[in-house]
């Protein structure tokens, strides 16, 4: 695959080499691939903690999700309401991050915006230039285009469902435990 198959909304499903990895196991949506870098959060590691545990000014039992190992100080979303959040970034149809913290607060707290609407990580994934070409070289990610529901309460499940669904080769470390060794 070549870098520039990579684009806004591609999703990265881990391939089993990345054994003891903190990516083993993970399914990445891009949100952000420029010459610069790249950008991405981890879709299926729920922390099992609600977001009003790390902002108070928040009224929701939605649950963040460990979106990545860089600035894990801070709360990023993925979103489907634009309209209700200003300055969001659009990754594909219906489908945005980022945008005004402000407005998030407020429309979950109105309840205008509903848990199946936005998602909450802690963290993100960044790739510095060509680092993401070097992992896709060495066979690290499959590029997919499968399509599911980002917002389903996904954990572990989405991994084997995504390894399930690209077939072939992938089916055989359906049943294989994260560690091997423990086989």
């Amino acid at each position: 695959m070549s870098i520039k198959s990579i684009k806004k909304g591609t999703i990265l499903v881990a391939k089993p080499t990345l054994s003891n990895d903190i990516f083993q196991r993970s399914i990445i949506l891009i949100t952000e691939h420029l010459e610069s870098g790249s950008i991405g959060f981890i879709l299926n590691r729920s922390s099992h903690i609600p977001i009003s545990i790390f902002v108070s000014e928040i009224e929701s039992g939605s649950i963040v999700y460990e979106g990545g190992p860089v600035d894990k100080e801070n709360i990023y979303y993925i979103h489907k309401r634009p309209d209700l959040i200003r300055n969001s970034e659009k990754i594909v149809d219906n489908l945005y991050w980022s945008g005004s913290y402000d407005d998030v607060r407020e429309a979950v707290n109105q309840n205008l915006i509903q848990n199946n609407e936005i998602k909450f990580f802690i963290g993100y994934c960044g790739w510095a230039p060509k680092q993401i070409k070097d992992e896709l070289d060495h066979n690290s990610w499959t590029i997919t285009d499968l399509d599911f529901d980002i917002f389903e309460n996904w954990d572990a499940n989405l991994w084997k469902t995504l390894m399930k669904q690209l077939g072939g080769e992938n089916l055989i470390w359906l049943n294989t435990p994260a560690d091997p060794s423990m086989n």
